[in-house]
């Protein structure tokens, strides 16, 4: 019997490129249907989601995640945690500023939007579009505070640029399960090295072959790469979070 989820979900490939096409009212309004509909944390629906429509803050956020591509997508949309809603609805008192304040509840609030941005992932491939979730968002987040006045307890985590493809770009080879998957116990790299031996011939090859952008890479060159970076590019985010009230549980 076909399984149409799962093979949407196998089929899942970032996209970048986007026809002029922008999507309906009623295209959005199911995307968010379906974030609605996602899992969500002791049903608090600890997340809000912005429609980035204007081009004017279109092109700010081309500027801050490095990536102009975004302002010719279908749509925009920026997941946000949010506590704020929550405290105005909680009676004020000192148990609930300090949930309201808590890591605890930052990191629900992280899961409700990771969750709901991935329910518009998949729901939009299922209708035919194309998307890729941006955490570049993150490179300068005081300016995206300001950007979309942002009020206390709430924090931007992820964007997602969404619409009618352009192209269809070749399938990156995820890691081997052995190397992500254990029963009981956790395996470090020693124990599955020759999985990932593999894995970085596999990927070594699906850059050379890809039609764009090929190159010489692996794996693990990717990842020493990825944290060789400067960590101070987003070294802004724990005062960004402390600004806008979270991490303020009592010592």
């Amino acid at each position: 019997m076909p399984n149409t989820a799962l093979d949407t979900l196998l089929a899942h490939r970032s996209v970048r490129k986007f026809t002029p096409e922008k999507l309906t009212t009623d295209q959005v309004h199911t995307l968010i249907d379906a974030a609605q509909h996602s899992a969500t944390s002791t049903f608090s629906q600890q997340y809000s989601i912005l429609s980035v429509t204007n081009p004017a803050k279109l092109a700010v956020l081309g500027d801050i995640t490095g990536h102009h591509w975004l302002e010719k997508a279908g749509h925009y949309f920026i997941f946000l945690v949010d506590q704020y809603r929550n405290q105005q609805l909680v009676p004020t008192s000192a148990t609930t500023a300090e949930n309201l304040h808590s890591v605890d509840k930052l990191l629900a609030g992280i899961f409700d939007a990771t969750i709901a941005t991935e329910a518009v992932v998949t729901a939009g491939e299922s209708l035919g579009l194309g998307s890729t979730i941006m955490g570049s968002i993150l490179n300068d987040v005081p300016r995206l505070i300001q950007l979309f006045d942002l009020p206390e307890l709430t924090f931007p985590i992820l964007g997602l640029a969404i619409g009618h493809p352009a192209e269809q770009p070749e399938q990156k080879p995820r890691l081997p399960q052995e190397l992500i998957h254990f029963e009981n116990q956790y395996q470090p790299i020693t124990a599955t090295e020759p999985h990932l031996v593999a894995y970085d011939a596999l990927l070594k090859t699906y850059y050379q072959q890809r039609s764009t952008n090929q190159r010489e890479e692996t794996f693990t060159h990717h990842i020493v790469t990825e944290f060789s970076r400067d960590p101070q590019q987003r070294a802004g985010i724990l005062a960004a979070l402390r600004q806008q009230g979270f991490l303020q549980e009592k010592q």
